[in-house]
């Protein structure tokens, strides 16, 4: 599946996104709003997990490449989050892009395209996004989507030990228009 905005390709990862995927990985700005950096061996793990889900129903996570230049630019999601997570069952958004991408609308592009197929082709009747209660950034571009805060939904991230600073996150729903 590919999606195109009118300055982004939303495509299935492929091997030539990994040195590009892995740079971004390893920068400690980006790492910091993960929850950490990744090395090589597990950002090529991540890349091959979705490349392997590139079957499922929902889009999983795309690449997000310049339209006008063909740059790597970050990943965006759209699917069901897995069991074993707070939000299990829930159909979630997200992103994360290079440090050179941030603050230019990307983000909000790629989410607006994937919002719009969600609830167009896939026909989904909410999605979410959760962010870290500190990440102002992302929680902005949730805001600029029309997503409002379902504050019941709230959790404390388990992948994230008890004392890190990332660990409460904020959760955001749109319905179907």
């Amino acid at each position: 599946m590919i999606l195109h905005t009118d300055r982004l390709i939303l495509r299935p990862f492929a091997d030539a996104d990994r040195d590009a995927y892995a740079a971004m990985m390893a920068d400690p700005e980006v790492g910091y709003w993960l929850g950490a950096t990744l090395s090589r061996a597990e950002a090529d793990a991540q890349v091959d997990r979705f490349m392997a889900a590139s079957d499922a129903p929902e889009p999983g996570f795309l690449a997000l490449e310049a339209r006008a230049n063909g740059a790597f630019l970050g990943a965006a999601c759209l699917r069901r989050v897995q069991a074993g997570h707070p939000m299990a069952g829930y159909t979630e958004m997200g992103w994360r892009l290079a440090r050179a991408a941030w603050g230019t609308g990307f983000a909000t592009e790629a989410a607006r395209a994937l919002m719009d197929f969600g609830f167009g082709t896939y026909d989904l009747k909410q999605i979410v996004a959760f962010t870290a209660v500190t990440n102002n950034r992302s929680r902005a571009v949730m805001e600029r989507l029309g997503l409002s805060r379902r504050h019941a939904l709230d959790f404390d991230h388990p992948a994230l030990p008890a004392d890190h600073p990332l660990r409460a996150h904020l959760v955001y729903a749109v319905v179907r228009p």
